[in-house]
């Protein structure tokens, strides 16, 4: 008999040999299916990393906004709104990222008319070209004096300055938002907020609000 024969039949013969040769099949393709596997996690598209924190467009961590006058998301005082004196309140900033050329300040209601039911944002003040070096906003800056340089938009009673709240019905929400802009805008002429928006995108460097409510 040939020594193929023998190994054959010795094979065949022992339970224990043959439970060998299947485990080492068994392991063989095991690690062969462990290298596809790896070899398809590889191939993978890495997934996009999120935009950090003071990217074009992104809110900033490090700019922060207040008022000495109301608490984010409190009620804002009378005096500064439409049934008291309606000055413009005092704000105060820091954290301005490197590289601002200027800053702008919008003010806004999402809730009108009725919060239960809002139809279009009200425009309350627009500001631009503000300089990087302003840290804030005196309490009636609009009528006192700006900050030299500071330019005006359009409010939604279509005037260059503050009109404060105002609310028909219901409590408002009120947004004081800040932008960190890389330019400057010469050649606009007390624009309204959409026309300002349009040519802010693509030149945030960071922003920050402060939200303030108002009831009647």
């Amino acid at each position: 008999m040939s020594n193929h024969h023998r190994a054959s039949r010795s094979v065949q013969d022992s339970p224990l040999a043959l439970a060998l040769v299947l485990l080492s099949l068994i392991l063989v393709l095991g690690a062969g299916c462990s290298r596809t596997a790896t070899r398809s996690r590889d191939g993978e598209a890495a997934p996009a990393k999120p935009m950090k924190n003071g990217e074009k467009g992104r809110p900033s961590m490090g700019m922060q906004m207040t008022s000495s006058s109301f608490d984010a998301q409190g009620p804002i005082p009378r005096r500064f709104t439409c049934q008291g004196e309606d000055v413009s309140p005092p704000l105060s900033w820091s954290g301005v990222p490197e590289g601002t050329k200027s800053l702008a300040l919008i003010v806004d209601d999402p809730d009108a008319p009725d919060p239960r039911a809002p139809k279009v944002t009200w425009v309350h003040w627009v500001l631009y070209n503000l300089p990087p070096s302003a840290s804030g906003l005196s309490e009636g800056a609009d009528k006192s004096g700006l900050p030299e340089g500071t330019e005006r938009g359009r409010n939604s009673w279509n005037k260059p300055s503050y009109g404060g709240p105002c609310p028909p019905i219901g409590r408002h929400r009120y947004f004081f938002k800040l932008y960190a802009l890389d330019t400057r805008f010469e050649h606009l002429r007390q624009p309204d907020k959409d026309e300002l928006e349009a040519v802010m995108r693509g030149h945030i460097l960071a922003q920050v609000e402060l939200m303030g409510t108002y009831q009647k």
